[in-house]
């Protein structure tokens, strides 16, 4: 997937792939690191539509299982999932037994939507310089909708596979909360 989405930054640049963007994939390969970043926020999102997609079945999934699962404040998934609910990603289920599910079948949501949800909701644009501007931004958002081009292939579930091939144990359902 790397190598795709070089090529497709690369090639309109005029950057020939095996000469200029060589270097750029055996330093990923060798150091295992990312160069280019999600936010917390998106990350975030990811993980918490793939627990939900992972873990629902047949019961909804409650938003205070997922936090504890991934570690966060309750108050700051709530607002991250509301999008996904707004945006058609997940369903809102009320009651003592509610929380969560998909609003459509897992093979139906990628990941680049999920990304495209979250990023739309944070603009952090910043005022350019002419450089910046005209070559810079150009040369950014073309990088990303490569990567975003690959993860339209990518849905939740290749990656619910991936987690039962990985051995990821499914959580456990919390007894229902009558707490007022």
């Amino acid at each position: 997937m790397i190598r795709r989405a070089v090529k497709a930054v690369s090639a309109p640049l005029g950057w020939r792939h095996e000469c200029a963007t060589a270097p750029i994939e055996t330093a990923l390969e060798q150091t295992g690191k990312t160069m280019l970043k999600f936010s917390r926020k998106t990350l975030l999102a990811l993980e918490a539509v793939l627990d939900i997609a992972y873990n629902a079945r047949p019961d909804p999934v409650q938003s205070r299982d997922v936090t504890k699962r991934l570690g966060i404040p309750q108050r700051y998934l709530e607002q991250v999932m509301q999008q996904l609910v707004h945006q058609g990603v997940l369903k809102g289920v009320r009651g003592p037994k509610g929380g969560y599910t998909l609003a459509r079948e897992r093979r139906r949501i990628t990941v680049a939507e999920i990304i495209r949800i979250v990023d739309a909701a944070d603009d952090d644009t910043l005022p350019l310089s002419e450089l910046g501007a005209k070559v810079a931004q150009p040369l950014w958002r073309h990088a990303q909708d490569a990567i975003l081009k690959e993860l339209e292939g990518v849905t939740m579930q290749d990656l619910c596979q991936t987690a039962e091939r990985e051995g990821v144990k499914r959580g456990r359902k919390s007894s229902p909360d009558f707490t007022i």
